[in-house]
């Protein structure tokens, strides 16, 4: 029997503007889950928020892109919504709810989806990663880094296992099409691809030696579905570690330098991805900067059995630094570029508005 871990998140309201949900957002959010588990809809869950956005951790046996859970999310969502979120005025009730009526598949409604179905192995540690204020191109370095640079991964030049490298699925969100590129041979190709991570995103790795599924991520873009700015995509990713693939702290050594991602304020800015603890995953400055937490879990017989709190270590502190002295960097560019995000991604926020009301005032030179 094979075993679907499920992650999907959603933005439905938060306390005094883009911080994180209130603690109702989250009990109901218990509620629906557990009552699912009676139904043996789900196996075991696990209910969190990263920033504003609360995340839905589920495993289960019926699949990717299964109907019933995703419209278990998405009631889930609405309920939240019209139960919780508007009537306590919450800010941005509904957010990345972008449609009504549940249409068999949460993809495309606005919240965001990774999904992985798998054999367990005699022992499945997976990391489920959270991001708050950025865009799902903000996976591309790590990822990269997890499963093809051997200065992150030792294991890629003297594991065995992983000596052979990955194939990288990588879509390409403004034409909805999508790529294999295996490595170690085709890394430069990779690179050309995933260095525009506005576009190019990494929706899946597997394992060359046997196609062992080893990563996913959501690839839900926002602005390419509602055409304007809504807030931005919040995504999240699920990893494998250890036995024949990077152990858990060569995943986690991924995010030990802060890099620059898409997002922060109006999702109109660069900032630095700070890595943090669940206790610390609430969004201030700026709106800001972007955090990732990462949940550690085993997976046993379709259970969860965890979550650790894996960024919540002393080990990241100099990486938080970093994060705050680049914050403090970019911050003094104020509305210049490359703070603020380049004209191509700008068009999806609300520049546009300002633009049409100059367009008038232009004169030929």
């Amino acid at each position: 029997m094979k075993t679907t871990l499920s992650v999907i998140k959603a933005d439905v309201g938060s306390v005094a503007g883009h911080t994180k949900p209130h603690p109702r957002q989250l009990e109901m959010a218990e509620e629906k889950l557990k009552d699912a588990k009676k139904q043996r809809i789900l196996k075991s869950f696990y209910v969190t928020h990263c920033g504003d956005d609360i995340e839905l951790i589920m495993t289960h046996d019926r699949g990717v892109d299964d109907s019933e859970i995703h419209e278990l999310a998405f009631k889930t969502f609405s309920e939240i919504t019209e139960k919780v979120s508007k009537p306590m005025k919450l800010y941005g009730a509904g957010q990345d709810l972008l449609l009504d009526t549940f249409s068999g598949n949460i993809k495309g409604m606005g919240p965001g989806v990774a999904e992985m179905e798998f054999e367990e192995r005699r022992s499945d540690p997976v990391a489920v990663f959270m991001a708050d204020k950025t865009e799902p191109g903000a996976w591309n370095l790590p990822l990269f880094k997890m499963f093809a640079d051997p200065f992150n991964t030792a294991g890629l030049i003297i594991d065995p296992a992983l000596h052979e490298g990955f194939k990288y699925t990588i879509l390409d969100v403004m034409k909805n099409r999508s790529v294999v590129l295996s490595c170690p041979e085709e890394m430069y190709d990779l690179l050309a691809l995933i260095g525009e991570p506005s576009r190019y995103v990494i929706k899946q790795i597997h394992r060359k030696s046997d196609g062992l599924i080893s990563a996913v991520a959501s690839t839900t873009r926002l602005s390419l579905i509602a055409g304007r700015y809504v807030g931005k995509d919040d995504p999240v990713a699920i990893v494998r570690a250890q036995h024949g693939l990077p152990a858990m702290g060569e995943v986690l050594e991924a995010f030990a330098y802060p890099h620059l991602v898409a997002g922060w304020m109006r999702g109109s800015h660069y900032g630095p991805l700070m890595p943090v603890g669940l206790r610390h995953s609430m969004v201030s400055r700026f709106d800001g900067p972007p955090r990732v937490i990462c949940l550690g879990f085993q997976v046993s017989n379709g259970e969860l059995i965890g979550p650790e709190d894996l960024f919540d270590d002393v080990a990241f502190d100099e990486s938080r630094r970093i994060a705050n002295e680049l914050a403090y960097h970019m911050r003094r560019q104020g509305p210049f570029m490359p703070h603020r995000l380049g004209p191509e991604e700008m068009e999806y926020t609300t520049l546009p508005g300002i633009l049409k009301k100059l367009e008038g005032r232009f004169v030929q030179e």
